[in-house]
C-alpha cells in the first residue's frame, strides 16, 4: 500500500470523498457517475472509465470488455459515446455476472481462450467479425494501461487521438472511419 491512514468514521469523507460512486456498492449512483464522467469531455473513454475519481470499481480488464461489447472504441472522447449510459450500465453488469467467483467471464464461455471478447487476446480473432484483436498502451505518462480493442466492431466515425500509441513500432494502418 503506498498510504494507509486511521480515521475516524466521520472524516473518511477525507481520504475517500473524491472517488466517483462505487460501482458495486449498495449506493450506487448511475446519474452521479455520468455527471462526473461528462465534466470530461474531450478526455478519452477508455481513461476516463478507469479513473476512480469518476466511478469507482472497473479496472482494466472491465474496461476494454465493457468498451468491446458495447462498439465504442476506446481512444473516443467521452463526448462522442452516443449511448455513455449503456456503457456504463453494461459495464456494470459484467461486473456484477462476475463478482461471486474467480473465474472472470464477459462472454459467458468459462473455457480458458473463451472467457473474453478482446482482453489479452492480441493478434487472435475477433469472436464476432473475425478481424485481428489490437493491443495498445493507453493513458498518461507513467500511468499507461494496456488497452485491446477490435478495430472493425469498435471503429469510430469521431476524431481518434492520433497519438495513441499500438505497441507497434511502426504507426498502424489508419482505423476505419477514423478522421
Amino acid at each position: 500500500l503506498h498510504d494507509v491512514a486511521l480515521v475516524r468514521t466521520e472524516h473518511e469523507d477525507q481520504v475517500v470523498g473524491h472517488l466517483g460512486p462505487d460501482v458495486l456498492g449498495p449506493d450506487w449512483n448511475l446519474d452521479e457517475a455520468l455527471r462526473r464522467l461528462r465534466s470530461h469531455p474531450d478526455e478519452q473513454i477508455g481513461v476516463a472509465i478507469l479513473d476512480q475519481r469518476n466511478l469507482c470499481g472497473p479496472g482494466n480488464l472491465y474496461k476494454v470488455e465493457g468498451l468491446f461489447v458495447c462498439g465504442v472504441h476506446p481512444w473516443m472522447r467521452v463526448a462522442d459515446v452516443e449511448d455513455l449510459r449503456g456503457l456504463v450500465e453494461r459495464t456494470r453488469s459484467l461486473m456484477l455476472a462476475n463478482r461471486d467467483r474467480p473465474e472472470q467471464s464477459t462472454t459467458g464461455d468459462l473455457r480458458r481462450g473463451r472467457d473474453h471478447w478482446v482482453y489479452g487476446r492480441k493478434d487472435r480473432p475477433c469472436y464476432r467479425c473475425g478481424t485481428p484483436i489490437l493491443r495498445g498502451d493507453q493513458g498518461p505518462d507513467l500511468q499507461e494501461r494496456i488497452t485491446y480493442w477490435c478495430p472493425t466492431c469498435q471503429a469510430t466515425d469521431a476524431p481518434v487521438d492520433p497519438t495513441a500509441r499500438t505497441g507497434e513500432p511502426d504507426h498502424p494502418p489508419p482505423l476505419p472511419g477514423a478522421h
